[in-house]
């Protein structure tokens, strides 16, 4: 059995684009494979606890992460963890370090949900960050235009593993949905399929 784990940003959820192009392309392309996208909680030691919850409930299964954002940090962390295949999406290298500039109450704009990041969030994401990266486990793409996130940080410190570096876009990737095979391929998924 094969799970896609998908993992949306901050403030984000799985109404976002990319999660809705994502959900649609494995369905239509891979339906034999589980897609999972939960809402992911607010506290980054919360999250990644629902997040491992997700993986354990089928241990015996072929786990796929893909994550955006934040959520790339967190797939990070547990294609570490569990030994897993990663696709990441302009992902957060040092999302502590953002942090700092979001202390306080934040309104997701997707769940309407109020929340706040305290101080101890950004010591729970230091405390998550790997440092030691498993080069054949990741498919790392970003755009140049990310106006969010730094994207030479993510090309520096992923820089032995599959690398897709597209000029111009923006921190949402533009054209998404034309990577997705790119994430399938690397998935090895038609040969779970034949």
């Amino acid at each position: 059995m094969v799970n896609v784990l998908y993992i949306h940003g901050f403030n984000s959820s799985p109404l976002s684009m990319k999660a809705e192009l994502t959900r649609t392309y494995f369905t239509n392309h891979y339906p034999e494979i589980n897609f999972h996208c939960p809402q992911v909680a607010c506290a980054p030691n919360v999250a990644i606890a629902q997040l491992e919850g997700i993986i354990k409930q089928a241990p015996d299964s072929n786990w796929l992460v893909i994550g955006s954002s934040l959520g790339g940090f967190f797939a990070t962390f547990l294609a570490e963890k569990f030994q897993l295949q990663a696709a990441l999406i302009n992902p957060a290298v040092k999302p502590f370090e953002l942090m700092q500039d979001y202390l306080g109450e934040q309104v997701n704009p997707y769940t309407q949900e109020r929340y706040n990041i305290e101080a101890e969030h950004v010591t729970e994401l230091k405390m998550l960050e790997q440092h030691n990266i498993s080069k054949n486990n990741y498919l790392v793409m970003v755009q140049t235009g990310d106006e969010v996130l730094d994207y030479q940080q993510a090309v520096e410190k992923y820089r032995h593993c599959q690398l897709v570096i597209e000029q111009g876009g923006d921190h949402s990737f533009v054209n998404y949905e034309n990577i997705l095979p790119k994430i399938a391929l690397f998935f090895n998924l038609q040969s779970y399929t034949a």
